[in-house]
């Protein structure tokens, strides 16, 4: 067959060329038809082409739009010492022994929070946190116990130090969520020759923090820091009372802190000075029995969760609070007349005192 130029094609060859040909007219006109159907049936504007690199946005009306959160304004807030600081660091938690052989410890005077826990034997131990301020030696190290870990909890995911448990404690620590730093699987813990173990045991931090990797950074944990509110009454003093152990806060318009006296005698420090916080908090809670055995008995277990009476010491005076803890994922809030109590900048003490409606286990030897 002879073409339109008088070429000559294979058989056959034209009638595909003219179905093809006609097929694409066929599309080409219904495009055409549904463009114009488009137009005209009053948006007015014919559909934008879609965009084949990627799908389409997903359609949302103004009502159920959210919008972006907004950028913080202002200085950058510590939240656990309401203090201006340039970003968040990680969170670092250290057990520190509390019992006269360990006295004066190293590195309390730099804690954004100290935490008083009561263990067994009717004594305290200290579980500091550093985030915004670290020294460079931190010590006695001592063991966990059970109200460490719901302490814990509230940070995120924070590396916490610490020199052992009682055996059928230690995996719970392990898989708690924490960056574990065990004084028998890192470095960054040695011996002192200047005192008797087990109460020698120092960790240097920065070696500590090198291993820390993936710790989360200081977050929200309900502390509020702000003006001195109105109401509360003025006091010199302050004392809470353990089976075995006393502790007494003296307010130092000097220092603008509550200095702390332990059993009777001022709480002094390695790098000098006395210890003492810009507030303190008496959280009063049930002190029950840790279900972890520790020296042939079950010690004692503070719970941090639930709510009661506090006593919030600031700026020479103290204010009786509510307390109020949910969930071991959450922090605390603090209220005077309901609304939130405020702290003053500054270290915070927090201590886990028995109330008058506890059953306090006093078991057990250190």
């Amino acid at each position: 067959m002879t073409g339109r130029h008088g070429r000559n094609w294979p058989r056959g060859e034209i009638t595909r060329r003219q179905l093809a040909t006609a097929i694409g007219l066929g599309l080409s006109l219904a495009a055409t038809a549904f463009l114009v159907a488009e137009c005209t049936s009053g948006s007015g504007t014919a559909p934008a082409r879609p965009d084949k690199a990627r799908p389409p946005a997903p359609v949302t009306s103004s009502a159920t739009r959210t919008p972006a959160p907004a950028k913080p304004t202002g200085p950058l807030v510590d939240p656990f010492t309401g203090e201006r600081v340039s970003e968040l660091k990680p969170v670092l938690a250290v057990k520190i022994d509390n019992i006269v052989y360990a006295r004066p410890q190293t590195g309390l005077q730099s804690a954004d929070i100290i935490y008083v826990i009561p263990v067994e034997g009717g004594l305290t131990r200290f579980m500091a946190v550093y985030s915004s301020h670290v020294p460079p030696v931190v010590g006695p190290v001592r063991s966990a116990r059970q109200s460490d870990l719901d302490l814990l909890t509230q940070f995120g995911r924070p590396a916490f130090a610490w020199s052992g448990a009682t055996p059928h404690l230690v995996p719970f620590v392990e898989r708690a969520p924490i960056v574990d730093l065990y004084a028998l699987r890192v470095g960054g813990y040695y011996r002192s020759g200047s005192r008797p173990a087990p109460y020698n045991l120092y960790a240097n931090t920065e070696q500590l923090l090198a291993e820390a990797k993936g710790a989360s950074v200081a977050r929200d944990i309900g502390f509020r820091f702000g003006a001195l509110p109105a109401g509360g009454t003025a006091v010199a003093s302050y004392s809470v009372k353990y089976p075995a152990a006393s502790y007494t806060f003296r307010w130092s318009a000097t220092a603008r802190r509550w200095l702390a006296w332990i059993d009777g005698g001022p709480a002094g420090a390695t790098e000098g000075g006395q210890l003492g916080g810009s507030t303190v908090i008496i959280q009063y809670t049930q002190i029950a029995t840790s279900r972890f055995e520790e020296y042939g008995g079950r010690p004692p277990y503070a719970k941090s969760t639930g709510s009661g009476k506090a006593v919030v010491l600031r700026d020479g005076r103290a204010y009786t609070v509510r307390w109020s803890r949910p969930s071991l994922e959450g922090g605390t809030t603090y209220t005077l007349d309901g609304k939130r109590m405020l702290f003053a900048p500054g270290q915070v003490w927090v201590l886990l005192a028995p109330d008058s409606h506890a059953s306090y286990v006093n078991a057990g030897k250190v």
